[in-house]
């Protein structure tokens, strides 16, 4: 499991238009729905289980000077049943969603349309490198309801 997160975040990294500071540091937690779910209603104020959340240490003009990029957390039980339905393996779906998750902490969006265009463009070269297929392929741009928060 640490390969494939490392592979992602190596991926997402090499596609993203700002640049952490040398050695930053970020955490990845998979977890279980019940967990997410808590951390979903505590911090988003959605009672319900989602895939992935990612909560960023610092604003987007700050990633340069951070030493901490941020949380990255993931539903291992969501990510398992989503891969499941939309035929996809296990781990490239893992790795999407690090990648995803990866790219909200770098300060990327996906509220509007431009910037949902934006960050997919910038998953699907990611996962492209990795020898993954493009997720988005005959799917509708991804919107997220609200922002994730940049601190406690």
């Amino acid at each position: 499991m640490r390969m494939l997160v490392n592979e992602a975040l190596a991926a997402g990294l090499a596609v993203a238009p700002r640049r952490p500071l040398a050695g930053a540091e970020l955490s990845v937690l998979l977890t279980d729905d019940a967990r997410i779910r808590r951390v979903n209603r505590d911090w988003r104020g959605f009672d319900k289980a989602t895939n992935v959340l990612s909560f960023p240490a610092a604003p987007p003009a700050r990633i340069a000077q951070s030493p901490l990029l941020g949380d990255i957390v993931l539903a291992f039980e969501t990510v398992e049943r989503e891969a499941q339905a939309e035929g996809k393996t296990l781990p490239d779906h893992l790795r999407h969603l690090v990648i995803h998750g990866l790219l909200h902490l770098l300060g990327e969006d996906h509220e509007t349309e431009a910037e949902a265009t934006r960050m997919e463009a910038l998953e699907v070269a990611a996962l492209a490198s990795l020898g993954i297929a493009d997720p988005y392929a005959d799917a509708d741009l991804v919107t997220a309801a609200a922002p994730f928060p940049t601190e406690p």
